[in-house]
């Protein structure tokens, strides 16, 4: 299938009591879900997923970071999403624990959530299903996934690396 393909990444940022920062977006893709922020890679500049990274938490959180900051915790490759789009996205735990909530932006409404309160919350169905379990188990480690995302929503994960803690 050929389609657009897009490169991002996704920050999981925390708080002293190791509560992550999700965005309720405002903006499609996942208007509405809570979802860690981040966003597409600058492919045209050649701008790296680390520098990427570190570009999101300011632009959207008002947040200077260093490449050293951003520990790479997950790969996740997407065939077909919702049949417009192939997706490389690069997952990064944000080790600095932030110190307040950054105020609200363009792409929608900050808010602090426990690993409980996460359960509770409208997100994506795939981070739902399989991108948090990958996360939290790898968390300090890394993992690789692959979906296949088929007409009609049916989707085939496969996890390609693994490397717990």
């Amino acid at each position: 299938m050929v389609l657009a393909h897009h490169i991002a990444t996704l920050l999981y940022c925390f708080d002293a009591e190791d509560r992550v920062l999700l965005l309720q977006r405002n903006k499609e893709p996942n208007r509405g879900l809570f979802s860690p922020p981040g966003g597409k890679l600058h492919t045209r500049d050649g701008e790296s997923p680390h520098a990427c990274a570190c570009r999101e938490a300011e632009e959207e959180m008002g947040l200077r970071l260093s490449p050293t900051d951003c520990r790479l915790t997950g790969i996740v490759s997407e065939y077909g999403y919702e049949g417009q789009a192939h997706w490389l996205m690069f997952l990064f735990e944000i080790t600095p624990r932030l110190r307040s909530l950054p105020p609200p932006h363009a792409e929608g409404v900050f808010r602090f959530v426990t690993r409980d309160e996460l359960d509770t919350l409208p997100t994506p169905q795939t981070d739902r299903e399989q991108i948090w379990p990958l996360f939290w188990r790898h968390r300090g480690g890394l993992f690789a996934a692959h979906c296949h995302c088929h007409p009609q929503g049916r989707q085939e994960w496969a996890l390609e690396e693994s490397r717990l803690v």
